[in-house]
């Protein structure tokens, strides 16, 4: 037996296999310590900037394990996988087993580790709490031989087993893996490069393999090396964890108050998006819920449009197809996504909302990978691979049928049609050289102060088109129309550093197009849009970085326009006729430049870290020259390892759209800056090692925004009319968001998500004088003697309640609840109406404004996902089913043209998905 064989002597040894950042992991979220240098100082703030681990951690103190008395007696050996959080101190503040063996060696291996000390690890340069994978070998060895016996050594032959790791499913390489032959501490073992390889030189026989890899499962296997011969192999690791998690990080040190950052493979398993990463952001703090078909992001009490929406750095018209559909960006070609809510620096402008960003990623630097998914929606396929060292390549590309599956379902009428033709497409195309995806930023050549330039091409756009007919008997008249929306963007992206110095410069051009086509009026209007953005940053000490930059666009819009000259100018062709409205027909050119120079620095002084900022604004359009300086201060305090403080203030602007200074009537050629004051105070605090929570107040306000109509205003003639648009409108908003996230902690860790609720109040006014008539959301007019009164879009409470579970073998659950208070609306004030005779039509009777409210809006999402991992590739099949209970809320209200009742009008009822998706 074992134990007769071996002697009582034991053996009890750890091996430190990989160290590296578990991003999902709250542990990395620390703000930099006092006396420390900013986490990212010296790194562009590009969307998809990642921390970088520029120190690992050292064992400097270990304890040796007690073996466990009965597993000593039976003569067993084990080898226990943990996973060790370790303090920015280098203490052990958490062990975890990953696969428990039992036998009394896992209590024993955390009992021993608990007692470790190690070197603080650094993340950028900045000492900070990391995550280690640890294996805690106990073995017995054979007894030492007796005093006088002779110990023959014999030299055995070699062998040599050289190879390539891959990850199971994708075929990607794995790198920085242990490759050992045999459970012996003292056996040989290698790392495996930035490729996956790995060549060891081990005694010829039987190779009892076992590789240990960041992420993956313990893989083991046997060899039989021949001696004097090479054995080559090819070894498939199965990710750990089974899944992916679905978590919004809003963490990662950073220089806004709230940046909630989210990356592709947590939110793709989210219920409600579709697997669309984009859609996540719509169940964040602050969000608004904007009616299903609008498309629209209601930031803290914003209005629409006042949301700015970027793609690496490049502003674009829209997020999401057909006004709420899915979003313009593959699901694949996302990185992450960064939302700022507000308080966002001055390398941000053109806004006075909040701002999303969305990052691409770069194509992959190991091998041929791709995937294609296929829906009921649309189906589209996503590929990347190197082309040589150091060049690669990505594209993408979707088209939805939904267009051919509508005829099926609408229904039909005796003697008429109903056609809804609703269709869509987008593509990406990016090409990277320099730096492989996943290379720090700060490697040696870069510190010891050489250069390394870095960039990319890439080009994007989308189509939208919407066609619908009406006609028969059951209609009052035939009704067609037909809509066009679709952007295309080219962008270069160079990055260059030097020391503790960095550049990145993006030129960009484009061209946007919409088209509408409604009975008698017409419209096509094309933007060409030329840009550039130039960001330079240096670190002049561990205390002080400052970055200055330009950002300059140049718009040039035609509109060619026809439609029927407005009422009142009709004339009667014959006697008896109808009366007939002249066709107008524009042709109406415009050219627009807005560029802006921007400054801020970060500043570190004992535990604060300040971000003041300037961003100066110069729009030219015709004669107009409008000007704006936007302040900016942000604020952050390291009260503990674990609580943080942050504030931040600042003014922010945003140009009017180019279109709206055409001249009068059709536009307004005086028209400013829109203004506002954007101002929040919070605290985040890590309750534990994978709990945290996020508290933050916020007051805006809002001043010379666009209103239409516009001002009364006299011409020179003596006659009055009303300006279109103008700079009158004012708003506010305060409320408190709170966000409560729960992480996995390892990989037998099932549960994950976050919970997340807003209160908040929006109102809208005008700070000059109304304009007769009504025109408001819900009917009916502000009255005059308030200058606030609640904004169409405010929602008191906004609840959102994410989970994700994971069942196991390639199952997963998820689940998303969403409840916001209903939007307000003008009631009709009794069952009487009053008839125009002149204008033969009647008109409502209003009670008190805004004075009701629709229906609360609350709705349950279910997701499961089955994954099936082959050796080369993953086939993945989901059911993605919103409005679960089939809730009828209400989306908008109409009143029936006697004004007597009001109809309600439902938003989706119970949606399932079904897709499949294919990767590798």
């Amino acid at each position: 037996m074992l134990g007769h064989a071996m002697s009582s002597t034991l053996k009890a040894r750890g091996a430190l296999v990989a160290a590296s950042l578990l991003l999902a992991a709250p542990v990395l979220a620390q703000a930099p310590q006092a006396g420390a240098p900013p986490s990212d100082a010296a790194t562009p703030p590009a969307a998809q900037a990642q921390p970088t681990i520029t120190k690992p951690p050292e064992l400097v103190q270990q304890v040796e394990a007690q073996f466990p008395p009965e597993a000593l007696a039976q003569g067993l050996t084990a080898s226990v996988r943990l996973i060790i959080t370790i303090a920015d101190d280098g203490s052990v503040a958490e062990v975890l087993p990953t696969e428990p063996v039992g036998n009394g060696f896992d209590e024993a291996a955390i009992a021993a580790v608990r007692q470790f000390r190690f070197s603080p690890a650094e993340v950028d340069g900045v000492p900070a709490p990391v995550q280690v994978e640890y294996v805690y070998h106990f073995t017995l060895t054979a007894p030492e031989p007796e005093a006088g016996a002779e110990a023959e050594e014999v030299e055995q032959p070699k062998a040599t087993l050289t190879g390539q790791l891959i990850s199971r499913g994708s075929r990607s390489r794995v790198p920085n893996a242990t490759v050992r032959c045999g459970d012996d501490p003292d056996a040989p073992e290698v790392m495996s490069d930035e490729d996956g390889r790995f060549t060891l030189e081990v005694p010829a026989g039987t190779c009892e393999v076992r590789v240990v890899a960041t992420g993956f499962q313990l893989y083991q296997t046997k060899e039989e090396l021949k001696a004097n011969e090479t054995t080559e192999v090819n070894f498939y690791l199965a990710p750990s964890g089974g899944g992916l998690e679905t978590v919004v990080r809003s963490d990662r040190p950073k220089k806004e108050v709230v940046r909630r950052t989210i990356t592709r493979e947590e939110a793709q398993k989210t219920p409600g998006s579709f697997g669309d990463p984009i859609r996540v952001i719509q169940s964040l703090p602050g969000v608004a819920r904007a009616p299903f078909i609008s498309g629209e992001l209601l930031v803290r009490g914003s209005n629409p449009g006042q949301t700015s929406t970027m793609m690496d750095g490049v502003q674009i018209p829209l997020l999401f197809h057909l006004l709420g559909g899915p979003s313009v960006v593959n699901a694949e070609f996302i990185d992450q996504l960064d939302f700022f809510p507000g308080g966002y620096g001055s390398q941000y402008g053109r806004a006075v909302g909040g701002i999303v960003e969305v990052g691409t990623r770069k194509g992959a630097s190991d091998t041929l990978h791709g995937s294609v998914k296929v829906d009921l929606l649309d189906a589209g396929f996503f590929l990347e691979s190197p082309i040589t060292d150091g060049i690669s390549v990505a594209a993408a590309a979707r088209r939805s049928y939904i267009d051919a599956i509508l005829p099926a379902v609408l229904p039909e009428t005796e003697g008429g049609t109903l056609s809804v033709v609703p269709r869509y497409w987008d593509y990406q195309l990016r090409v990277d050289f320099g730096a492989k995806r996943g290379t720090p930023n700060d490697d040696a050549a870069v510190t010891a102060g050489g250069a390394r330039s870095s960039g990319y091409i890439m080009a994007f756009g989308s189509d939208d088109q919407l066609r619908i007919v009406s006609t028969g008997p059951e209609t009052e008249r035939d009704l067609e129309l037909n809509t066009r929306t679709n952007f295309h963007r080219v962008k270069g992206d160079w990055t260059y550093r030097k020391g503790a110095m960095w550049s990145v410069f993006t030129p960009f051009v484009g061209m946007d197009r919409s088209d509408v086509d409604f009975g008698m009026a017409r419209q096509e209007g094309k933007t060409y849009t030329l840009g550039a953005r130039e960001v330079l940053g240096i670190e002049l000490s561990s205390a002080l970085t400052v970055r200055t930059g330009l950002d300059l666009v140049f718009e040039h819009e035609r509109y060619d326009v026809s439609f029927p000259a407005p009422g009142g100018v009709e004339y009667v062709p014959f006697p008896g006729a109808e009366p007939v409205g002249q066709q107008l027909e524009e042709q109406i050119a415009l050219s627009a430049f807005d560029g802006a120079l921007f400054l801020e620095a970060d500043l570190l002084v004992g535990r604060f870290t300040f971000t003041p900022g300037v961003r100066g604004n110069l729009q030219t359009v015709g004669n107009t020259r409008n000007l704006a300086l936007d302040p900016r201060l942000w604020v952050r305090y390291a009260a503990t390892s674990r609580t943080n403080l942050k504030g931040s203030l600042g003014l922010y602007s945003q140009p009017p759209e180019t279109f709206r200074f055409i001249t009068a009537p059709y536009g307004n050629p005086d028209l400013a800056y829109q203004r506002a004051f954007q101002s929040s105070l919070g605290v985040e605090h890590r309750i534990t090692d994978v709990l945290n929570v996020d508290v933050t107040g916020f007051f805006n306000r809002r001043f010379n925004n666009i209103v239409s109509p516009g001002q009364l205003v006299t011409n020179e003639g003596g006659g009055v009319f009303t300006l279109p648009y103008s700079n009158d409108g004012i708003g506010r908003a305060y409320g408190v968001e709170v966000m409560l996230k729960k992480e996995r902690a390892s990989a037998t860790d099932k549960w994950s998500g976050w919970l997340s609720y807003t209160f908040s109040r929006a109102e809208d006014g005008r700070a000059g004088p109304r304009p007769q008539g009504g025109g408001l959301f819900g009917g009916g007019s502000a009255p005059d003697d308030s200058t606030y009164g609640l904004s169409p879009w405010d929602q008191t409470h906004i609840l959102t309640l994410v989970a994700g579970y994971v069942l196991g073998d390639g199952w997963e659950l998820g689940g998303r609840f969403r409840y916001t208070s209903g939007r307000p609306m003008t009631p009709l004030a009794g069952g009487h109406d009053v008839y125009d005779a002149d204008r033969n039509r009647y008109n409502a009777t209003f009670g008190p404004y805004f004075s009701d409210r629709t229906g609360g809006f609350h709705q349950l999402d279910v997701r499961v996902d089955k994954s099936w991992r082959f050796q080369s590739w993953t086939l993945t099949a989901y059911l993605d089913v919103q409005n679960l209970y089939n809730a009828k809320n209400v989306e908008f209200v109409f009143n029936d043209y006697r004004f007597r009742r009001e109809y309600e009008v439902p938003g989706i009822p119970i949606l399932p998905v079904v897709g499949v998706k294919g990767s590798f």
